[in-house]
Formats: C-alpha cells, sequence, structure tokens
C-alpha cells in the first residue's frame, strides 16, 4: 500500500488528509490551534483515533516526540541526536526495535523493524510544503505514518524554533 502524507499549505491547526495514490482519503490528521507540544491526532476513516502524536514540551539540545495509542498508551519516543547535522532519528520504548535506515530529510529512506524492511519513505521536493510518499503493509500503515507524521513533527520544532 502507498499513501501521500502532505501537509496543508495553510493550516492554523497543522491539519491535513493522508491520501492514497488515487487521492482517496485514507487518515485525517488534525492538530491543535495554539498547542506548545504540536499535538496532532490520526484518524482512521470512520473517526476512530488511532494515534496521538505530541513533542516534549521543552527540549534543550535534543528534541523527542512521542506515540500515544487511541487509549492514551505511550507506544513510543523518536528523538534526534545533539548536533543532528546527518537528519538522523532514533525511534526507542518501543516493542520492537524500529530504525530509520538513511537520513529522514534526504530523498529515501527505509523503516527497519526487528531487522527486517517494512516500509520505504519517498520524500518530494515541494517548496511550499512538507510530502511525503510511505509504502508499506496496510497492518502496518496507522503506525508508519504516525512516526513520519512524530519525525515532521521534530523537524517543524526545530525549524521554528
Amino acid at each position: 500500500m502507498i499513501i501521500n502524507i502532505k501537509n496543508k499549505i495553510v493550516s492554523l491547526r497543522g491539519s491535513s488528509d493522508i491520501t492514497d495514490v488515487d487521492g482517496n482519503k485514507v487518515f485525517t490528521v488534525k492538530g491543535k490551534v495554539f498547542s506548545l507540544r504540536r499535538k496532532k491526532f490520526l484518524y482512521d476513516n470512520s473517526g476512530n483515533l488511532l494515534f496521538r502524536i505530541q513533542n516534549k514540551f521543552i527540549n534543550w539540545f535534543v528534541h523527542r516526540a512521542y506515540i500515544f495509542d487511541g487509549d492514551g498508551n505511550k507506544v513510543c519516543s523518536v528523538k534526534d541526536k545533539w548536533f543532528n547535522v546527518n537528519n538522523e532519528y532514533f525511534v526507542y520504548d518501543c516493542k520492537d526495535e524500529i530504525k530509520i535506515d538513511g537520513k529522514f530529510m534526504s530523498r529515501d529512506s527505509r523503516i527497519v523493524r526487528n531487522g527486517e524492511v517494512v516500509a520505504f519513505l519517498h520524500r518530494n521536493f515541494d517548496i511550499l510544503r512538507d510530502s511525503f510518499q510511505l509504502e508499506a503493509q496496510p497492518e502496518d500503515m496507522p503506525f508508519m505514518a504516525a512516526l513520519v507524521i512524530a519525525i515532521d513533527n521534530i523537524v517543524d520544532n526545530i525549524q521554528n524554533g
């Protein structure tokens, strides 16, 4: 399954739709207007909350984001590293070992779970907004989409202060 994750050009809340390659809505991302933690909520087409993604409130040198399931249980944490010149991001506190193979802000990267490639991420170069194409199995897609949103939240936090 392949989906497109595109931030809206103008959105006060950071909301967007995630679509398949035919333009059909697969997930909805809703953000809050005023959120110091850049909270975003990932919903399926039926309106069920799948994940809540939020940044750590205060970041000194290492930036972090957290992914919670629809029931509020922490699923994992994502962080960059101090002096992150290579755009590397790390996933930890998960039940599985997850690694992002490649630089997130480069053209292509892979998401590896327990030593097996489970997703491919392609970054599209769009001057006005962040745009990604994500390929994964349908059962993995909600979490993989949440992971991309978490990393994008960290990048936005770094770029916007």
